[in-house]
């Protein structure tokens, strides 16, 4: 099975691009849907713990949370210990689900990919971009963002040019969303196909 990793900077198009494989028939995981269900599920009574009163009705307060934790990297570490075991048990569980579903492909849609070391347990990775000022007319039409919060989140990612040149695919969400799904469709052929040679290549190098 091959474990294509999905990443991408803040305004790129990630999501929509994640949506678009699994179109393809591609199993997806989302680590941020993950974070999300863990915090009004197992991880809830853990933060409670390290961090009193940030936990409303057995659900994580992100808001109480983040003002607990954001400036504090001690109080970052903290969480972080918390919650990516869990997250990590999620995406095991999910790779064995595939495993066990003979799936050829599997994405992992994980934002924060490099800056993580991510790209250590995955086959292949695809950074989905767009050009800086497409991405900034994108951020900066969000809700409640400002300048210095767009730059403070950017300053947290890696740039978007390293991104492309570790890459070993491209999405360009710039160019509009059928371009994006032909580049994605693409993308799921050519790796369905690499797991059929592999397989095959496998059959034919048995030991006699």
């Amino acid at each position: 099975m091959i474990i294509l990793g999905l990443t991408g900077s803040i305004g790129m198009g990630k999501s929509t691009t994640a949506k678009m494989f699994a179109d393809e028939g591609v199993p997806v995981h989302d680590a941020d849907a993950t974070v999300h269900a863990l915090y009004a599920g197992r991880a809830a009574p853990l933060i409670e713990k390290a961090f009193p009163g940030t936990v409303i009705d057995g659900v994580v307060d992100r808001t109480k949370l983040g003002k607990r934790v954001v400036g504090d990297p001690d109080a970052m570490k903290r969480l972080e210990t918390i919650v990516h075991p869990l997250v990590r048990e999620e995406e095991i569980a999910f790779l064995e689900k595939a495993r066990a579903e003979n799936r050829p492909v599997v994405v992992l849609d994980i934002p924060l990919l490099y800056e993580t070391g991510g790209d250590n347990r995955v086959d292949y990775v695809v950074v989905v971009t767009a050009p800086a000022e497409v991405q900034r007319q994108r951020v900066m039409s969000r809700p409640g963002m400002t300048r210095e919060r767009f730059e403070a989140l950017l300053a947290k990612q890696t740039p978007d040019a390293e991104k492309r040149r570790r890459a070993d695919f491209l999405v360009d969400t710039s160019l509009g969303l059928e371009a994006a799904r032909a580049k994605v469709g693409q993308i799921a052929g050519v790796l369905m196909a690499r797991d059929r040679q592999k397989e095959a290549l496998d059959e034919n190098t048995l030991p006699l």
